[in-house]
């Protein structure tokens, strides 16, 4: 298969590549760093992206970006943020993407642990991994041609805590290449809709 996978240089990214570039094609995609420069919170530039790469089987996203900061300090702002940068970018991704996806082909988003399993200054992480946990289950209902999509909505990783350990009191890390493995079930496997935690 032909992958374009978007956050390739980050820890779940490069996990991710190592992964599923044993099997198939992946054409990396970043806003500093890969094959295709693109930038998930502007659509003129996710279709750019996609004009570059033509037709692709494949679309895996392995980033977004949300503040973290306590509950009475957050602002509209912030949330709005997250919106652009996590929620609405990976959405952005397959709309556009739909176009360029060859029949039966998939979506892959990362979402996370704290959609279901809050901690605090995580309330803009929360509220946008549920959207876009909701956001599959639903949109797999309407895609055209076959094509899947799923989110990976994986825990704290072991190579993550030494930065977010003290957020992550009482979670059980896991190890970025087990979280990786739930990339090649959605792209490589045949369920739609679904989210797959792991935990």
């Amino acid at each position: 298969m032909k992958i374009f996978l978007i956050g390739a240089a980050g820890t779940l990214g490069s996990a991710i590549a190592a992964e599923l570039g044993e099997r198939h094609e992946i054409i990396t995609g970043g806003r500093s760093s890969g094959d295709i420069n693109i930038d998930l919170a502007d659509a003129l530039s996710i279709r750019a992206a996609f004009e570059k790469i033509g037709s692709c089987d494949a679309v895996v996203s392995a980033t977004g970006k949300v503040k973290f900061a306590p509950l009475a300090s957050m602002t509209a702002e912030d949330y709005a943020y997250g919106i652009a940068n996590k929620l609405m970018s990976q959405v952005n991704l397959v709309l556009i993407g739909r176009g360029f996806v060859s029949d039966g082909g998939s979506f892959t988003l990362t979402t996370g642990v704290l959609a279901h399993d809050p901690i605090r200054s995580g309330t803009s992480a929360s509220m946008v991994n549920g959207a876009l946990d909701s956001f599959v289950r639903a949109a797999a209902i309407e895609l055209p041609r076959g094509l899947r999509i799923n989110s990976v909505s994986p825990g704290v990783f072991v190579e993550s805590m030494a930065g977010y350990g003290p957020f992550f009191r009482g979670h059980e890390p896991v190890p970025v290449a087990r979280a990786a493995r739930a990339f090649s079930k959605s792209v490589e496997g045949a369920l739609t809709g679904q989210v797959f935690s792991v935990l």
